[in-house]
């Protein structure tokens, strides 16, 4: 342990036994640095780590702080789907979603949008400026359809965080997390087959079902500790499963992680009934805490896990490069890949392989990793306020994305269309469900708490569901 580690480490324990509480003021740097006979930059050091980690802050002027922390909410119940496979009937709300892209007329809590202003993205915009004044017209041809060997290997760098070791070689760019989800159930199942989900499930996940003609088995779901195994292990026993697609970290909608001996357990299932899993693994690096949670895919060991991920979510939307680690399924997937874009345009993988390769990719997790955990805290704090008394609310440890039961009587898809007539949209429960479950559920993004919108959005949908609920209990005529 490096020594700005050890000073870090005594800090936390310290605050963890209670000698710091929330918002207490810890000790000056030079004070710090005196104490442990240690010098000022590894004070620094260590205070930078510890803000990273989400335990402390840095006040301007002022010094540093232990870090006020919203207190749980009351979480969602565990799900209850239905017990049988079922054919994906969602296709027109989901209609009402994609026309949200590239509109600029709503504060859109709907979609899941990181933080494109971030100062952190600078280098990306100019590398890429860079990269468009000085490349030749090789940069206009088709890149290898398995995609840029700099990026690929870039790639297997960061994929060491999360555990994984992995030969650049072996991975597959996509054009984005979706293609990544959809080339690997098409590369695995075929019409007809049954897949395991979550349940609520990403509503990208359910629609790549719906599209590759297989049927949804919805397994029920706990908002901290993920899919039942003792349901998923009956499901097995009971119906000829063809695959899994699940987000184990830092799950959308739900937020949970799940804990490392339910991956490994999971990972037991998975081979004793010898079906594959598909892990979306699009949130894993902005997990609040460090290290980051370990992929079911480290732990394989058979090369059962086909991971896709992307940086759609933890960089920026537009710049659509995924990836898939097929394990045993590569050749297979390389095929679908190819005939479902032939390849992903040079230019971008060539700026992203750039931005983690001169470390800008990493100074920008721990800046947003802090944004959206203060996010988080905030925008939870203003539901409790403004909800309907018995809302429930995930409390996720990663990401911005949070889930909210609703008390039974508010119904998210009119919730959705009173709240776009006031300019604000929401996910309405419904779409994360293969049979339209979840009518009281609705899903928002949370990032950008700084911005006054998003807390005149949260006031908004409270007068909403607070004036539903009073209509709908009225005494009937």
């Amino acid at each position: 342990m490096k020594l700005y580690e050890q000073v870090a480490t005594t800090l936390k324990d310290r605050i963890d036994l209670g000698y710091y509480h929330e918002g207490d003021k810890l000790p000056s740097v030079r004070g710090l640095s005196q104490e442990h006979g240690v010098s000022i930059s590894t004070v620094q050091e260590a205070y930078g780590l510890l803000i990273d980690d989400g335990v402390i802050e840095s006040r301007p002027k002022s010094g540093y702080y232990v870090l006020l922390r919203q207190a749980p909410p009351e979480l969602p119940a565990t799900s209850n789907p239905a017990p049988q496979p079922l054919v994906v009937a969602q296709w027109q709300k989901l209609q009402h979603m994609i026309n949200e892209y590239g509109s600029h007329e709503t504060t859109k809590l709907s979609l899941a949008l990181p933080d494109t202003n971030a100062s952190t993205l600078k280098p990306l915009t100019r590398l890429m400026a860079e990269l468009s004044r000085s490349a030749d017209s090789h940069v206009l041809d088709y890149e290898h359809a398995a995609g840029s060997d700099l990026l690929r290997h870039q790639i297997a760098r960061v994929m060491v965080d999360s555990g994984c070791r992995v030969h650049p070689e072996e991975i597959i760019i996509t054009s984005g997390c979706q293609e990544a989800l959809s080339c690997s159930l098409r590369a695995v199942t075929e019409p007809g087959d049954i897949v395991v989900v979550d349940s609520p499930s990403f509503f990208g996940s359910v629609q790549a079902i719906k599209i590759n003609g297989v049927k949804a088995l919805e397994i029920p779901t706990h908002p901290e500790t993920g899919i039942s195994l003792e349901a998923l292990e009956m499901a097995f026993e009971q119906w000829p499963i063809k695959a899994c697609l699940l987000t184990p970290t830092n799950n959308n909608p739900l937020g949970y992680s799940m804990p490392d001996k339910n991956k490994l357990r999971l990972l037991e299932l998975l081979n004793r009934y010898d079906v594959p899993l598909i892990e979306d693994d699009v949130y894993g690096d902005l997990s609040y805490t460090l290290p980051r949670p370990r992929t079911i895919k480290s732990f394989d060991t058979q090369g059962r896990v086909i991971l896709c991920s992307s940086f759609s979510k933890s960089i920026a939307p537009g710049i659509r490069v995924g990836w898939i680690a097929p394990g045993r399924y590569r050749e297979h997937i390389m095929m679908v890949k190819y005939l479902s874009s032939l390849s992903t345009p040079k230019l971008t993988q060539m700026a992203v392989a750039e931005f983690i390769a001169q470390g800008y990719y990493e100074k920008h997790l721990r800046r947003v990793r802090r944004d959206y955990l203060r996010d988080r805290d905030a925008v939870i704090g203003w539901l409790k306020r403004e909800m309907p008394e018995g809302t429930r609310i995930s409390y996720p440890q990663g990401g911005y994305l949070l889930w909210m039961e609703l008390p039974e009587h508010v119904d998210s898809n009119e919730l959705n269309i009173l709240a776009k007539a006031q300019g604000i949209s929401i996910a309405p429960g419904t779409l994360f469900s293969a049979s339209g479950k979840y009518q009281n559920f609705m899903r928002i993004c949370c990032v950008n708490s700084s911005n006054p919108a998003l807390e005149k959005a949260i006031t908004t949908l409270g007068q909403l569901s607070k004036k539903m609920m009073a209509q709908t209990l009225l005494p009937h005529a």
